[in-house]
């Protein structure tokens, strides 16, 4: 009995510890982004959801600028302009938490330090982390976070929304000086664009 007892007591060990080092990973990728002048990447999304892109995108604290062929987005951390190439149209929104998990390859940065179940693989070159929501009506139940070992820049983020799965695999990352006006849309640059404000 007694060595039932410490046999359990060692596994539940081994799983906090892998908790606390899948939580330190992602607290070191999350420092390498968190540049306060900003960092840049390119991306690939594959979504059930919302379609497949490709693009780049600039972000620098709670603000982003994403980049398609389809499709502009710039969020000023309050409002979201979304230009659309095809109809020569742009949407003003205020948009929810949720939507934005979506549209932002890096909003895991904050996602995951709370009401998430850790675990995590490893292979030569990179750190697999499986993160599992505490909370069955949140909107993001699942993530897999890869992270370059080497860097800590993340490389690929997966999350499960409404039984659908958005992934964003993450190239060509660098930290950049970048000014606020990058992350608002600008009427100049678009001077026939329809504004069509949705707030």
């Amino acid at each position: 009995m007694k060595r039932i007892f410490l046999s359990l007591l060692f596994i539940c060990g081994l799983t906090v510890a892998t908790a606390q080092t899948a939580k330190e990973v992602l607290d070191k990728c999350a420092a390498t982004l968190s540049n306060k002048d900003g960092v840049q990447a390119d991306f690939a999304m594959t979504s059930a959801q919302y379609g497949n892109a490709n693009g780049s995108i600039s972000v620098k604290g709670q603000m982003f600028c994403a980049r398609t062929s389809v499709a502009t987005m710039w969020f000023d951390g309050k409002t979201l302009w979304t230009y659309m190439a095809k109809n020569d149209e742009v949407s003003i929104t205020t948009p929810t938490a949720e939507r934005l998990q979506t549209l932002n390859p890096y909003n895991f940065i904050n996602l995951y330090k709370k009401g998430f179940k850790y675990a995590m693989t490893k292979s030569e070159k990179l750190y697999n982390v499986h993160l599992t929501s505490k909370d069955k009506g949140r909107g993001v139940q699942e993530m897999f976070i890869t992270v370059d070992k080497s860097s800590y820049h993340p490389t690929e983020v997966k999350l499960l929304q409404k039984q659908k799965w958005t992934t964003f695999t993450i190239t060509n990352l660098k930290m950049a000086k970048l000014a606020d006006d990058v992350f608002r849309f600008n009427s100049k640059d678009f001077p026939s664009a329809e504004v069509i404000d949705l707030r």
